[in-house]
């Protein structure tokens, strides 16, 4: 079974994206939810001998880790953890920097006005 972790401060684009992943993969995966960069972190370190297959995060959440985005500071903070190499990380946002930012990082990304109009984006993830 796969495993996914979620990050994202809007409870209305967290439950879109579990939504769309459960319709999706139904029982194929299991599904962790956070509502901010540091919560995200302590998923990602609680699963640390287990970690994630694939991790979602928005860019824009809490303003703790200016001038970077707090899904910025979670995706360097998973890049350190060298159990975490294997697991993909795709950057859904609403930000107009999210290219230069993914790119920067050597992630994967989606803007979110793509995955609002077109939900099979998630096929790709």
């Amino acid at each position: 079974m796969r495993h996914y972790l979620i990050v994202d401060d809007s409870q209305s684009w967290n439950n879109y994206h579990y939504n769309n992943l459960k319709a999706l993969y139904g029982d194929e995966i299991e599904i962790d939810r956070a509502y901010s960069a540091r919560e995200g972190y302590d998923w990602v370190y609680n699963y640390i001998d287990n970690p994630y297959d694939v991790i979602i995060t928005d860019l824009s959440m809490e303003y703790d880790f200016a001038p970077k985005f707090a899904g910025e500071w979670l995706v360097e903070q998973i890049q350190l953890l060298k159990q975490y190499y294997k697991t993909k990380i795709v950057i859904i946002s609403g930000s107009m920097q999210i290219k230069s930012i993914a790119e920067g990082l050597g992630t994967d990304y989606v803007p979110k006005a793509v995955i609002a109009n077109d939900d099979t984006a998630y096929q790709k993830i």
